[in-house]
């Protein structure tokens, strides 16, 4: 356990941002590279949210998928591939040919640059089978180290109950908030228990009946990945709190339409 570990108190409580860019902004720069961060903060996002996986050496890194292949043409596994492999990969060029060249950043880049450019994380825990404690235990441990004391905390976000229980253990006073494709039937318990301030759902299956009721837990409700802005402000109008888009710029005009309406 480092310093970070031991620290205890009551956990944040941080008001979601209405607009959360996806991976950055990665309708316009290729997903959860330095690039679409700085997209995010060129459109004028304050949030966003990324994807944190463990290379085979244990190092945090923003990634999404299992494999390789989809993103850098390599056929081989994240959790089989070192560090310094990676290095040597183009995460871009799949996007679009300006981007060739870009690279799979370490979570420590990925906040410096954050910090450089004052965006605000929404830290998504998206562990290989059987790593969901190790994952978390790296992402949440580095933050401890890099990120800033006298800044709101990262949200810390993940589908893997896992995942969220030790980020509970490591940093109790950091917010956490599980997300769901489908709602389970044990929500109300599951929030409890891993004491999240939020719950992120897929916008198929929100409705306003559901999403009054997790606000009535307590809860603050955010869903994904919405990238057309009259379905934006539809959500906005049933109470949903932040709307997780690729195209961050399309959602904040329609949360604005929003608040100019009763509810």
């Amino acid at each position: 356990m480092t310093a970070a570990a031991s620290r205890t108190g009551p956990r944040a409580e941080l008001p979601l941002a209405p607009v959360m860019g996806h991976r950055g902004a990665c309708a316009h720069a290729p997903e959860n590279t330095l690039a679409s961060i700085r997209q995010a903060a060129a459109l004028g996002v304050g949030w966003v949210e990324f994807d944190v996986m463990l290379t085979g050496d244990g190092v945090p890194v923003l990634f999404h998928d299992d494999s390789l292949e989809r993103i850098t043409g390599r056929r081989a596994l994240m959790a089989e591939t070192p560090f310094a492999d990676l290095a040597g990969l183009d995460a871009g060029s799949w996007f679009a040919a300006e981007f060739e060249g870009e690279r799979i950043p370490s979570l420590r880049a990925a906040v410096a640059l954050l910090l450089q450019l004052d965006l605000h994380p929404n830290v998504e825990i998206k562990s290989t089978p059987g790593r969901d404690v190790e994952t978390a235990i790296a992402a949440l441990e580095t933050l401890g180290e890099v990120w800033p004391a006298d800044r709101p905390p990262p949200l810390i976000s993940s589908f893997s109950r896992m995942s969220l229980a030790a980020a509970r253990t490591l940093r109790p006073d950091w917010p956490r908030a599980m997300i769901a494709h489908k709602i389970p039937t044990d929500w109300r318990t599951a929030l409890q228990a891993l004491d999240c301030q939020a719950f992120h759902v897929n916008c198929k299956v929100l409705t306003r009946v559901f999403i009054s009721q997790v606000k009535a837990s307590g809860r603050q409700v955010a869903t994904f990945t919405v990238n057309d802005a009259k379905k934006a402000t539809e959500l906005y109008e049933s109470g949903v709190d932040s709307v997780i888009s690729d195209a961050p710029e399309r959602i904040a005009g329609a949360y604005a339409k929003s608040r100019r309406r009763p509810a």
